[in-house]
């Protein structure tokens, strides 16, 4: 769907608590979810405008946006399961 806000907290409300904790005491995590959400906005606003740059290269960035979403998931749900126990 064009111009679908994939703002990672959108994603995983249900992690929202974790999220705002990992971006405020991780940099890293904080460091890549900024990344995801340029990333994110910057391919809305391709979309937006009608996707002036070519496929390949728009298939490129939902990728890089896709790869970055599974490692922020990835330290999402270890620090979810370290919080729990």
């Amino acid at each position: 769907m064009l111009n679908e806000n994939h703002a990672f907290i959108l994603d995983f409300p249900e992690l929202k608590l974790d999220i705002v904790q990992l971006n405020h005491d991780d940099p890293k995590f904080k460091a890549d979810l900024q990344q995801y959400h340029q990333l994110d906005y910057d391919i809305r606003q391709l979309e937006i405008s009608g996707s002036p740059i070519d496929d390949e290269n728009m298939n490129t960035l939902k990728h890089q946006r896709m790869e970055l979403k599974d490692i922020l998931y990835k330290q999402l749900t270890k620090h979810h399961e370290q919080v729990a126990h």
